[in-house]
């Protein structure tokens, strides 16, 4: 159902069977990991221009990954990491 990278491979797979007798797989809910609990093996600051997907493909070798950035900063919103010039930004080890 998904890629081995994707943030959502590990999870399990649950099976709805409606009332018409169909079966819908689908995936159990993702909880974010905390991000203590992570291995930091860098930290950065936002510069102007910063986007995840770039960072992630610089930091992670795919641009792809930048969820693994969003779980190593308690983010739901993508976008709030690079929205402050100078934040400090952290890199955990890969989760794959």
């Amino acid at each position: 159902m998904f890629d081995h990278t994707s943030r959502y491979y590990e999870l399990e797979t649950a099976t709805l069977i409606t009332s018409e007798g169909r079966h819908l797989s689908y995936k159990r809910r993702r909880f974010l990991p905390q991000a203590e609990t992570l291995s930091r093996v860098l930290e950065m600051r936002v510069k102007e221009g910063d986007r995840l997907d770039t960072l992630a493909a610089d930091l992670l070798g795919d641009p792809e990954q930048y969820w693994q950035i969003c779980d190593a900063n308690n983010a739901m919103n993508p976008f709030d990491l690079t929205a402050e010039i100078g934040r400090t930004l952290h890199i955990s080890q890969i989760q794959i």
